[in-house]
């Protein structure tokens, strides 16, 4: 069995060892095998992600033997392995991954299991959940490889789930009173998505509810400066009416939000739907699990 890391720099682990693809071709070959809903990949659809239109001459063949090399290194790493797990067809090629193979399919099958399981659930056991999923992130998606459109496209996807994982986390968190434990997370997530009103809108629920009124409504300018200043844009009508429910200091604000889990990416034909396991990781250990260092103050 191999496991096929995808959420951070693009790994496969084995038994015995843990070994990340060599040379930029083979990546982006690897990497597009694994992502969209289906395994089958056209050749033409392969040629364009390794290539991007500046293919070589007579680039079958060389897709045939970057195809071939890549077949050669997944044998190596399975030696008692009855068949090969890249399989050629009439049409183009088939990268072979079972059940709990692939990262990013384990992260979406898991949001799947926990959003069927949210109505009724104590949202400490939620969050609890959608940790242990955020876990799975060891940095941005594909690390430093990126690929052609096929390969950004499946990345904006994950990325956009990840970060609706994390707005219904921080939802959970505020709803179990945490709030002064999500400042310095919303503070990161601000820094990594600055124009995103969610964060800023919890940021400011939990900086309220710990008593920090001042700080909340420089959140709320702040945000104002940036859309203005890059975007021309005014906040949202929504982010308004939080403003002035802080400056009205409004006792709705001392009730926790709803939680709403953001839906999954849908998962590959064929491929089952893993529980999540129990366990999950805290604070800052989450925060490295995406890649980033935590803040010391909140």
């Amino acid at each position: 069995m191999l496991i096929f890391r995808v959420l951070g720099p693009l790994e496969i682990e084995t038994s015995t060892r843990i070994v990340r693809p060599t040379g930029s071709l083979q990546r982006t070959l690897l990497l597009t095998l694994l992502t969209g809903t289906q395994r089958l990949v056209g050749t033409g659809t392969l040629i364009d992600e390794l290539w991007n239109g500046q293919h070589p001459d007579r680039v079958e063949n060389a897709l045939q033997a970057h195809i071939s090399r890549l077949r050669q290194k997944l044998a190596a790493l399975e030696p008692d392995a009855a068949t090969s797990r890249l399989v050629a067809h009439s049409s183009g090629y088939e990268l072979v991954v079972g059940e709990g193979e692939l990262d990013a399919e384990i992260f979406a099958n898991a949001l799947t299991d926990i959003r069927a399981r949210q109505s009724g659930t104590p949202p400490a056991v939620t969050a609890e959940a959608l940790q242990d999923a955020l876990g799975l992130w060891r940095g941005p998606m594909f690390g430093a490889a990126r690929g052609g459109p096929r390969c950004r496209a499946a990345s904006a996807r994950y990325e956009e789930l990840r970060q609706g994982a994390l707005e219904s986390l921080i939802d959970c968190e505020l709803q179990c009173g945490e709030h002064a434990r999500t400042i310095p997370l919303l503070r990161d997530l601000l820094r990594e998505h600055p124009f995103q009103e969610r964060f800023s809108q919890q940021l400011m629920i939990a900086l309220y509810r710990c008593g920090r009124q001042a700080e909340a409504l420089d959140v709320y300018r702040a945000l104002r400066f940036r859309l203005m200043d890059e975007l021309g844009l005014e906040p949202s009508p929504r982010m308004r009416d939080y403003e002035r429910a802080i400056l009205e200091q409004d006792p709705m604000l001392g009730r926790p939000a709803q939680v709403h889990v953001a839906g999954p990416v849908p998962a590959a034909e064929g491929q089952a739907q893993p529980a999540v396991r129990p366990g999950g990781v805290l604070g800052k250990n989450l925060l490295r699990a995406l890649g980033r260092e935590p803040s010391i103050a909140g």
